[in-house]
């Protein structure tokens, strides 16, 4: 029943038309992307590692939201799905939400470096003792860069901490940390 539910709740998330009243589809506006996830915790221990494949979608953060913000601010939602060694293979979907802000001075070399931090909901097909739920919320900090390949083709990589916790929306609420290396290329 719980995979039947996260299912419908990413089904119905894609089929939005717009999430503003512009004329044209935000949907048009975002700078897409096919990424790769690879994590391995390290606490309560380092024996999960997951591997996940996803989509990523990027606008203008005052495309999608009223608020003032600065200019340079992205807004990223991103989706995805994979494999959890814990030791045995198990499922791993996520869906989350991220700012993500370039840090335009540092750049370098063609390197053009960014900060990320965002939140989203997890689905484990596995629990950790004391875990208590296997749908939990996702909170993500991160840096990274965005770079072009000699073809011109770009790319983003991230180094993020990775949280998986029930907010305490169950009494047993023993989270899992992990460190996930994310690759990425805009299409």
């Amino acid at each position: 029943m719980t995979r039947v539910s996260v299912t419908l709740v990413l089904l119905a998330l894609l089929s939005l038309p717009s999430l503003s009243q512009a004329e044209e589809s935000v949907w048009n506006k975002a700078h897409w992307a096919a990424t790769a996830n690879l994590a391995n915790s390290y606490s309560p221990g380092n024996e999960i590692q997951f591997g996940q494949l996803g989509l990523s979608a990027e606008w203008n953060y005052a495309q999608i939201w009223a608020h003032r913000a600065p200019q340079k601010l992205k807004f990223k939602l991103e989706g995805a799905a994979g494999l959890a060694s814990t030791p045995h293979c198990r499922a791993i979907i996520s869906a989350n939400m991220l700012a993500v802000y370039p840090l335009e001075p540092l750049t370098c070399c063609g390197l053009r470096p960014f900060i990320e931090a965002g939140i989203g909901l997890i689905y484990t097909d596995y629990q950790i003792e004391d875990q208590g739920l296997r749908i939990n919320f996702n909170p993500l900090l991160g840096i990274g860069g965005e770079f072009s390949s000699l073809n011109g083709q770009r790319w983003f990589v991230s180094a993020r901490l990775h949280h998986v916790s029930n907010g305490e929306l169950h009494r047993d609420n023993h989270g899992i940390n992990s460190v996930m290396f994310q690759v990425g290329r805009y299409f």
